[in-house]
């Protein structure tokens, strides 16, 4: 009998299948490919037929006399042939497969002292995972048989410690040391250590980590919200969305459920025990799986049986699907290689008899055996450990012996490149001994990244291949800040990989590779989704691209959701058509509605302009329209925004295509305009006029675009160099591109061209068969004119908006267009003339906001000097007619308000302001002086110093009282907002002499004016005024009002006084001033509402009695030499109660003595 040399260095995997008389198969390397046919010796891989694990079960049968032990199984398998070598790394994986543990051990230390470690025997023991499971005892009768084996009951902490996440982890803190002696451990007592509670090892970091995604993932599916949102919150430096953000390099466990139940059956699939750093071949692992020959518990419960049957099954289409991929790798490879033998043979057969291909010897290194080292001079054997290093593709068994039979031609054409050569030294070294040196060479191909490494891609194909295994194990490791490096990567990967599922993965990955992607990111990768469109062609955009943005329609993080809404926008082009009009529209407007970031709904309203673009199917106007309407209602103003600047102009670029712009879209929105105000009567809705009114203003240029493009000339319109540029101020300045002129014509050279046709036709050949402009002369403008008369004239805000409106529609049209077609139809309604305005008889239309419209809105849109003079006339004729016609003035001040804003006009209103002053009728210099007072606050110190005061005191002067009286509130404006002590002291002066002069003594009017327009500017004003001019003339009316015989007069000036010192209480008044000014004015008043109105005779003793007690205490604070803080309190809580006390007085006396009782 012959004797096995375990330490053979010329031990060969392949020496059996070149051996005809061989009866040995023996078992290979996981570096070298597929196992070979199995046989009925010990030493076979399992048969296909049987199912395959990756677990090293501890429930395998002890050996009996169905296994033959190694001596005696290497003993009777060599009987036949003194030379038959068994590969150690043979023994080693027997050993193993039958839980010869001690054993393996033993041999592992032999080796590992004769300086020569075998991988297998070193990732074994290295593992923990191999010993936690451990039990020597043999099945019971009663217990179930799964494909890995006995299914024993195990606790729940082995289970969990079994997992052994931070091995995989890229910390790099675990040194190999540590393994060493964790391995030297003997498994039961390592076993007893793990299962104690009171030894248990503290957890690792990411041991941590993945347990609290297994916990979150379990609240989520077990609708425990708000328990998940504070378990997150208290973890928020993990991204419980992704597994890749725990840090280990490994698939995504099961969850917690399914591992609570598995945990007494330990029924584990390969990703439980397979090791992320180690290629794991399964034919060399452990596990008889045959469950049919384990004995069932006969008396067994039916559905306990059917549930563990059904586990069962579960796990093993887990494993099918897992072998199955393997096996596509595999074959892959196996195809890979056959195409780089047939290579290395034509490189071979080419090359000259005396160069050594160094390529070939290294292919040869893991097939050569006895044999072929004895005949082939150049041939060298391998060492035990297998560390060579397969740099241009190694060939096996069965290579070699189809190398006759070319395979299949594969569809990647490889480059054909010319034979590496090397220098080789002269020497005369063995092939072995120079063989045995180099394994000295720190070189690992037995690992998964070592693999990747080991295989330089020689094709395009399989550099695809290669990225796509590899980009998932990088992009976890890069730091989060530089992940769009790998965008060009991921993206020409996804692009060009031959395999769906793999580019699904990698896309995933893109839209997942930032967790909050900033601006410059998101720009990065839409950059890259718009090149990979553009490459792939829409088919695949809308399968392999859609999906991805669909997924995080509802991501947590706003940068995630404004990701996908631009994403859309951005692929728009290159998706089908029928899916931009239905799923990506269906998806935006989701998004519109549901969405609570601004910056999202945002990014979806340009998007949704994108699709308004590209769209073609008529019936989805409704929908636009809607949209259109939907998002002008957005309470952002950056999304009202984005609607103006580009939803707008791409729906109208749309409407203009189907013709229904101005048949369709703007009647909708005149109608929506006169139903709100017909519904307005109860108050206006200014919001929603608002809205309609900027969206009708916005399709002011697309409406000039379809004018322009249905004219007459349009066919004659040719541009060349003899053209005029347009004017810079020719147009409005457009909100967004998208609404410049020339933008939606197509050039401005274009635009030019038209522009001049344009102008020579209204001018010269008017508007027949011009249906386009027709519609907007003859419809379009007396409704918005009829709509015009009817807003409310005191509404600023309406009265601004539809001003705005009409000056930029008449910019657009041009001054032409302006002169002969907008102001004949303004002028038609206005009439100017004393009996037009007739409020009994309806002809009311000069108080309408009809007025301030025409004057701010078409009479302001140029600015040369005969379209000033007519503005100009037109305010002059308006103040004429109003003031003797006796109408409100409304309408006038409104225009005054609206024009006042802009400086540009004040010196054009002081005109017609003094037109006014000299007027020969009273009524109109009334009117004069009453808008002074709208005019004073806007204009500078200069113009008031020069233009106004002048005109207030020529006024002040006039014979007729009324004139003077009404000159008395600008006096009083002037003093609110002038600092110029001269302009001050010449008011002060008249104001002073209206007051004193004695032919103003019995002025009622007068003193009403004044009373009222000191209870107006008194808290505005300069406190010196205030106390030395205001309060004094104040007290003295009070008093004077005392002895007024009419009692009609005496309650109107009374009422008068009270809003005055009401309004003046919440000044700072001295104590000096109180005692001897304000506190006898409001005596003499309480005395006049003791007599005619009680309500205010109690607010008025309760006035009283506040100012009192302030002076009290500012009496003893000024005896104590400070004020105290008490008495600064009192003071403001006085102000806070008669502020509080003024807003009840519609409540009765007896209530309001009730309320401002003082507390006890």
């Amino acid at each position: 009998m012959a004797s096995v040399n375990p330490f053979n260095l010329s031990d060969s995997e392949e020496e059996p299948d070149r051996r005809p008389n061989e009866t040995v198969d023996t078992e290979r390397s996981p570096s070298d490919g597929a196992p070979g046919p199995p046989t009925a010796n010990p030493f076979s891989p399992l048969s296909e037929t049987e199912p395959q694990t990756l677990l090293l079960s501890s429930n395998r049968t002890s050996p009996s006399g169905e296994g033959i032990s190694v001596s005696v199984a290497a003993t009777s398998a060599m009987a036949g042939s003194t030379e038959t070598r068994v590969s150690v790394d043979v023994i080693a994986a027997q050993l193993l497969r039958d839980q010869y543990v001690l054993t393996a051990l033993e041999f592992h230390t032999e080796l590992l002292e004769a300086g020569r470690e075998l991988p297998r025997l070193r990732d074994y023991f290295s593992n923990p995972g191999n010993f936690e499971r451990q039990s020597g005892t043999p099945p019971a009768k009663d217990q179930v048989v799964g494909p890995g084996g006995p299914l024993n009951r195990a606790g729940s902490i082995s289970t969990l410690d079994s997992l052994d996440f931070a091995r995989y982890s890229d910390d790099g803190n675990r040194e190999s040391d540590e393994r060493v002696a964790e391995s030297e451990i003997p498994s039961q007592e390592r076993k007893n250590l793990k299962s104690s509670p009171e030894v248990q090892e503290p957890i690792r970091p990411l041991e941590k980590r993945a347990l609290n995604f297994l916990v979150n993932e379990y609240l989520l599916k077990n609708e425990y919200k708000l328990s998940s949102i504070t378990f997150s919150d208290e973890n928020d430096d993990q991204d419980f969305e992704l597994w890749d953000d725990v840090g280990l390099n490994i698939p995504k466990p099961p969850d917690l459920l399914q591992l609570y139940r598995n945990c007494g059956t330990p029924l584990l699939s390969p990703r439980d025990t397979a090791d992320a750093s180690v290629g794991v071949d399964l034919g060399d692992l452990p596990g008889n799986c045959d469950a049919q020959d384990s004995p069932r518990k006969p008396n067994a419960s039916r559905q306990d049986v059917a549930k563990r049957q059904t586990e069962v099954v579960q796990e093993l289409e887990y494993e099918i699907s897992f072998l199955s991929s393997t096996k596509q790798i595999l074959t892959e490879e196996l195809k890979k290689l056959q195409s780089e033998i047939q290579t290395l043979e034509r490189t071979v057969s080419s090359a000259p008899p005396t160069t050594l291909n160094l390529g070939s010897q290294n292919a040869s290194c893991p097939s050569s055996n006895a044999d072929s080292s004895s005949a082939d001079p150049h041939s060298v054997p391998p060492p035990d450990n297998d560390k060579c290093l397969d740099i241009r593709g190694g060939s096996d068994p069965e290579s070699n012996q189809s190398s006759s039979h070319p395979p299949p031609q594969s569809h990647n054409k490889l480059k054909s490149r010319p034979p590496v050569q090397f220098d080789q030294p002269n020497r005369k070294l063995s092939p072995a001994f120079l063989q045995a040196l180099l394994s000295f060479c720190r070189m690992c191909s037995d690992s998964r990244l070592g693999a990747e490494v080991s295989r330089i891609a020689d094709s395009e194909d399989s550099v695809m291949l290669m990225l796509g295994r590899c980009l998932p194990h990088i992009v976890p490791n890069v730091l989060l800040a530089k992940r769009e490096e790998l965008i060009p990567l991921i993206l020409c990967t996804a692009c060009l990989h031959p395999e769906p599922k793999e580019r699904d993965q990698l896309l995933h990955i893109l839209f997942n590779l930032i967790k909050r992607p900033d601006d410059e990111q998101r720009q990065m990768i839409l950059t890259g989704c718009v090149a990979f469109a553009r490459h792939v062609g829409p088919t695949r955009v809308e399968a392999e691209l859609l999906p991805q943005c669909w997924e995080q329609i509802n991501h947590k993080y706003p940068e995630r959701r404004l990701l996908v809404a631009e994403s859309c926008g951005a692929l728009a082009p290159y998706l089908p058509k029928e899916i931009r009009s239905s799923l990506v529209l269906s998806m935006l407007q989701q998004m519109l509605a549901e969405d609570k970031a601004d910056m999202v709904r945002e990014a979806v309203i340009q998007s949704l302009g994108i699709i308004m673009g590209y769209i073609d199917d008529p019936d989805k106007y409704a929908q636009g329209f809607e949209l259109m309407l939907l998002s002008l209602a957005d309470p952002s103003e950056r999304v009202v925004s984005a609607v103006h600047q580009v939803f707008i102009p791409a729906f109208a670029a749309w409407t203009t295509e189907l013709g229904t712009l101005h048949t369709a879209l703007i009647p909708s929105l005149l109608a929506r305009i006169e139903k709100l105000l017909s519904q307005g009567e109860h108050g206006l809705d200014e919001h929603k006029l608002h809205t309609y009114l900027s969206a009708l203003q916005s399709l002011i240029p697309p409406l000039f675009a379809v004018v322009l493009l249905n004219a007459p000339f349009t066919s004659r319109a040719k541009p060349h160099a003899d053209i005029p540029a347009i004017e810079v101020t020719r147009f409005p300045r457009p909100a967004s591109p998208l609404q410049d002129v020339a933008t939606i014509i197509g050039s401005r050279e274009m635009l030019s061209a038209l522009l001049l046709l344009y102008d020579h036709q209204l001018e010269h050949e008017g508007t027949t068969s011009w249906d386009s402009l027709l519609w907007v002369v003859n419809q379009f403008l007396p409704q918005i004119i009829e709509i015009v008369g009817r807003i409310n004239v005191a509404s600023s805000t309406c009265v601004h908006e539809f001003s705005r409106f009409f000056w930029r529609f008449c910019r657009t049209f041009g001054k032409i267009f302006t002169s002969t077609k907008v102001k004949p139809q303004f002028q038609e309604i206005l009439r100017l003339s004393e009996e037009n305005v007739d409020t009994s008889a309806g002809n009311d239309i000069l108080t309408k906001a009809t007025v301030p419209i025409y004057a701010t809105g078409v009479l302001t849109c140029y600015n040369q000097e005969e379209d000033r003079k007519l503005l100009v006339g037109f305010l002059e004729d308006v103040m004429t007619t109003l003031s003797l016609s006796h109408a409100p003035l409304d309408s006038l001040k409104a225009s005054f308000v609206e024009l006042g804003a802009n400086p540009a006009y004040h010196e054009l209103l002081l005109t017609v302001l003094w037109y006014g002053v000299v007027h020969t009728s009273a009524l109109v210099r009334c009117t004069a002086a009453r808008m002074f007072e709208l005019l004073v606050k806007g204009v500078n110190e200069t113009l008031v110093a020069q233009r106004v005061v002048p005109a207030l005191i020529t006024l002040a002067s006039d014979p007729e009282i009324s004139v003077r009286i009404s000159t008395i509130p600008a006096f009083g404006t002037i003093m609110e907002t002038v600092t110029q002590k001269e302009l001050l002291e010449r008011v002060k002066m008249q104001l002073a002499s209206f007051l004193e002069d004695p032919q103003y003594q019995d002025q009622h009017s007068l003193h009403m004016e004044i009373i009222r327009t000191f209870g107006r500017v008194g808290p505005n004003t300069e406190p010196r005024f205030r106390d030395d001019f205001v309060l004094p003339h104040l007290a003295k009316l009070a008093l004077a009002n005392n002895s007024q015989s009419a009692e009609a007069k005496r309650i109107d000036v009374a009422m008068q006084l009270f809003e005055a010192y009401s309004a003046l209480s919440c000044c700072f008044i001295s104590e000096e001033v109180m005692v001897n000014h304000f506190l006898p004015g409001l005596r003499c008043l309480h005395v006049d509402m003791e007599q005619l109105s009680p309500e205010h005779e109690v607010i008025l003793s309760s006035m009283i009695k506040e100012c009192e007690i302030k002076v009290e205490n500012r009496g003893m604070a000024d005896a104590q030499g400070s004020m105290s803080i008490a008495s600064s309190l009192v003071g403001e809580d006085a102000k806070t109660k008669f502020l509080s006390k003024m807003g009840q007085l519609t409540t009765s006396g007896a209530m309001l003595a009730n309320v401002f009782q003082r507390k006890k």
